[in-house]
């Protein structure tokens, strides 16, 4: 039983390593019942593109619909779930989330960035792993 933990946020992108952090995370809820499990997805989109407006419409139904499918998964779990669809930079809006929300485990997949970009880019979990206000669960 995880009793130190009340709310888990998990950061969800839809890839594979995305789906593993959401399996863990549902799995651990299990364990606790009292364990509210809060869905977080992230859209991002520049807003040089000329196209923004029908960019960033078609990226919030395209999550919306993803959380749908996410929701009946949790459905099946005793727990308190909610889900949210966010739009920013994905690792600065994951922190400034758990930061007002209360997060008290923050669960994640790890992204596989080639060494290049990870060098001058870094990566969405090494920035949430180091500025986050709780611990944060990084599945491989």
């Amino acid at each position: 039983m995880l009793s130190v933990c009340s709310k888990m946020i998990v950061a969800y992108d839809h890839s594979e390593l995305g789906k593993k952090a959401l399996e863990t995370a549902m799995s651990i809820a299990k364990q606790d019942k009292r364990i509210e499990l809060v869905v977080i997805m992230v859209i991002d989109i520049p807003y040089t593109v000329s196209y923004y407006r029908v960019m960033r419409k078609a990226e919030l139904l395209a999550a919306n619909e993803i959380l749908i499918e996410i929701e009946k998964k949790l459905n099946s779990l005793p727990n308190k779930s909610k889900t949210y669809v966010l739009e920013g930079n994905p690792a600065e809006t994951i922190v400034d989330f758990v930061k007002q929300e209360g997060g008290d485990l923050v669960v994640m997949g790890s992204r596989g960035l080639n060494t290049l970009k990870e060098i001058f880019l870094g990566s969405v979990s090494h920035y949430v792993l180091q500025k986050a206000t709780c611990p944060v669960l990084i599945v491989r």
